[in-house]
Order: structure tokens, then C-alpha cells, then sequence
């Protein structure tokens, strides 16, 4: 059976896991607040590889330059950079049959 891969976290997800990441999601929903929380304000899905980490915002094609600013603004940025993680904003779209990602390193 084939399941279909709906939100943008998912496709990321899958993607990197595809490409030999461990990865996980690591925003969680916030009941009280009714809203969702990034990890470190900005962060969807974690990913861990021998000597790797990366960051990435996942979101739909034409929220990609409101994340990358989002993520140049965040203050906690700077930290996440200099532990030595890449950080990205995985945009993404349907093209046809296919999602297309759009990859932009905020590293």
C-alpha cells in the first residue's frame, strides 16, 4: 500500500531519510497555545549523519523567502551555526505528477 506524503515536514522528512539521514521532527504542538513550536524558534526536522547535523524548515514553495528571513532574523541562528550545523529551507511544490523541492542553505 502506498501512502500518500501530504505536508511539506513529511516530504522533508522522507527526503532526508532517503538521502541517509536519521532524521525526526522536532516541532511539537503546543495545546495551550494552540500553535506549533519550531525547535530553537525555526527548526522543523532534525537530521543526524556520521558528523552531520542539519537544520531545516520545511514549508510550501512561496513561504520559502519568509523562512530564510525568518531564519536570518531568529536569534537563536547564530548558535545553531556555530555548533556547526547546516541549516536549510526545504520549499516545496507539485510539478506535474512530482513535488519538486526548492533547497536554500541558510548554513
Amino acid at each position: 500500500m502506498v501512502v500518500a506524503v501530504s505536508s511539506p515536514t513529511q516530504r522533508t522528512l522522507k527526503r532526508l531519510r532517503d538521502d541517509g539521514w536519521t532524521a525526526a521532527v522536532v516541532e511539537k504542538w503546543n495545546p495551550h497555545a494552540k500553535i506549533r513550536q519550531d525547535l530553537f524558534g525555526f527548526v522543523d526536522v532534525l537530521g543526524i549523519r556520521e558528523g552531520e547535523t542539519i537544520a531545516v524548515q520545511a514549508c510550501s514553495y512561496g513561504d520559502v523567502s519568509r523562512r530564510v528571513n525568518k531564519i536570518a532574523e531568529h536569534k537563536n541562528t547564530p548558535h545553531v551555526r556555530k555548533a556547526g550545523w547546516a541549516i536549510e529551507v526545504h520549499g516545496w511544490r507539485k510539478v506535474g505528477a512530482r513535488w519538486a523541492c526548492r533547497v536554500v542553505d541558510c548554513s
